[in-house]
């Protein structure tokens, strides 16, 4: 350790050192668990690519799946891989070389697509929450409410405004001084661990920050919540079994999606800086970007009958 971190500075001048390159930590303090690590990091990732690689050819090819939903659903199939695949083959390759080193400017790369693709679900989740509010409360207006333009229009706009959020948080991280130490106490590049490890003032990050956590975190849950809100009080008041029945089976699939990955991403970004754990961050960060990207497609083709015919549909065509 005491090698990598002297060839990873550079003199800036005579008092002072300039951060090259960080030591990830990664999982290096459980040595007797590598090989259970590489097989369940890489079982994970592989599992992730399959499922929502699947889900993208399947709404894309199948035409019965040309509705909102799983319009929305493929953007964050898309989403889901390039969270995992920002972090898990790093991951992988350091469990596997056991150095864990990583470029200044890769480690910029690896924040930007990590806040990026875990906002823009943050996002989307929130999309698609109001998407089953008006299948479930406005039925008969939904097809006007829900045009294709204006699905396109807020998938766009997800995409954008979070990538912009991104610049900004990377862009005010690559500004501040890192003098030394250089090991982050965690597997990946994210704000949280970063920003100890800074020389200088943090005080605009740590604003931005807050804010980012405030509108995708905070304001988000909330819409989130009073879609759902709407949601159930539209089922209790419906008077067929049968009705209740379909409608809880159409938004519940979502709804444990949006419960593993906000009780992850909160307990990972909304917590005080002095209650800051790295090993609890470590494990909810693996929820989030790892374990929540793998389970998204099973959660929502194994209790979606349209998914599974059009998976019977599209395999029976291969087999021919």
């Amino acid at each position: 350790m005491v090698d990598i971190y002297a060839v990873s500075i550079s003199m800036v001048s005579p008092n002072e050192t300039m951060v090259t390159e960080f030591v990830l930590e990664g999982f290096s303090e459980h040595p007797s668990l590598r090989l259970l690590l590489i097989g369940c990091f890489l079982t994970l990732y592989t599992m992730a690519l399959i499922g929502n690689i699947a889900i993208i050819i399947l709404v894309t090819s199948s035409t019965g799946l040309h509705s909102p939903m799983y319009f929305f659903l493929c953007n964050l199939a898309t989403m889901d891989i390039i969270c995992t695949s920002s972090v898990l083959p790093k991951v992988l390759l350091d469990i596997i070389s056991e150095e864990n080193t990583i470029s200044f400017k890769g480690c910029m790369t690896q924040l930007f697509f990590l806040v990026w693709s875990a906002s823009s679900e943050l996002l989307l989740l929130t999309v698609m929450a109001y998407d089953h509010y008006v299948a479930i409360c406005h039925p008969l207006h939904y097809s006007s409410r829900m045009s294709p333009h204006l699905c396109r229009a807020l998938a766009m706009g997800v995409w954008a405004l979070c990538a912009l959020n991104s610049s900004i948080n990377t862009g005010l991280m690559t500004r501040l001084s890192f003098c030394g130490p250089n090991v982050i106490t965690h597997f990946s590049c994210e704000i949280p661990p970063l920003l100890p490890l800074s020389c200088s003032s943090t005080y605009v990050n740590n604003i931005m920050t807050l804010m980012a956590d405030a509108f995708y975190g905070g304001i988000n849950f909330i819409l989130t919540l009073v879609s759902y809100g709407c949601i159930i009080a539209s089922i209790l008041r419906m008077r067929s079994a049968e009705g209740k029945r379909k409608a809880f089976s159409t938004c519940s699939s979502h709804l444990s999606v949006v419960c593993v990955y906000y009780s992850s991403v909160f307990c990972a970004y909304i917590s005080p800086a002095s209650s800051y754990s790295p090993e609890r961050s470590k494990v909810t960060s693996v929820l989030y970007s790892v374990l929540s990207p793998t389970l998204n497609p099973l959660i929502y083709t194994l209790r979606n009958k349209d998914v599974k015919l059009a998976l019977g549909r599209l395999l029976s065509s291969f087999s021919h």
